[in-house]
């Protein structure tokens, strides 16, 4: 009886201490404290940019994945303007949208990144996830720039990389 309740409080005290923090990317930070406070003007050139982006990759066949931490940076290059992005959106491999970060305009200002962050246990995106960023700049302000930076660690190995986001209309 006595081995019997140590097997139980240990297996209680091993499951209560599991991690349950949800994951981030589902929560994302509050853009709506980013909301750009006035309706944009009409004379803004808009655009849209394409950035790939990888929750997991292959390692050693199609049957074995590596899960990876994506940070999304939303980078603003000019030095004196904000920019606007009107809207972020994340699809997955076949190219089914998996979640719209924020759909209205937020600013960015000068100089500034914001991140996106696709935690290691979300593989929703898969290996060729995408996102879509719809943005609006001034004339002749810089568009803004777009990547991501992939990484893991699994025992004594390090993986990262990143790529570059591109300018798609």
């Amino acid at each position: 009886m006595r081995y019997l309740f140590v097997v139980i409080l240990c297996s209680l005290t091993f499951f209560s201490c599991e991690n349950n923090k949800e994951i981030s990317s589902i929560n994302p930070v509050n853009w709506e404290k980013r909301r750009a406070s006035a309706t944009l003007p009409d004379s803004l050139r808009n655009g849209q940019s394409y950035l790939p982006v990888y929750s997991e990759i292959y390692s050693e066949s199609e049957h074995l994945t590596i899960n990876l931490t994506a940070t999304v940076s939303l980078r603003n290059i000019n030095p004196s303007e904000s920019i606007y992005l009107k809207k972020a959106s994340y699809y997955d491999t076949k190219g089914n949208l998996i979640r719209t970060y924020f759909d209205f305009p937020i600013y960015i200002k000068p100089l500034e990144t914001i991140e996106i962050v696709i935690d290691e246990r979300d593989t929703t995106g898969g290996a060729g996830a995408n996102f879509v960023f719809d943005w609006a700049v001034k004339e002749p302000l810089h568009e803004p720039f777009f990547e991501a930076v992939m990484i893991s660690t699994i025992d004594q190995l390090g993986l990262s990389f990143t790529t570059q986001g591109v300018t798609i209309n």
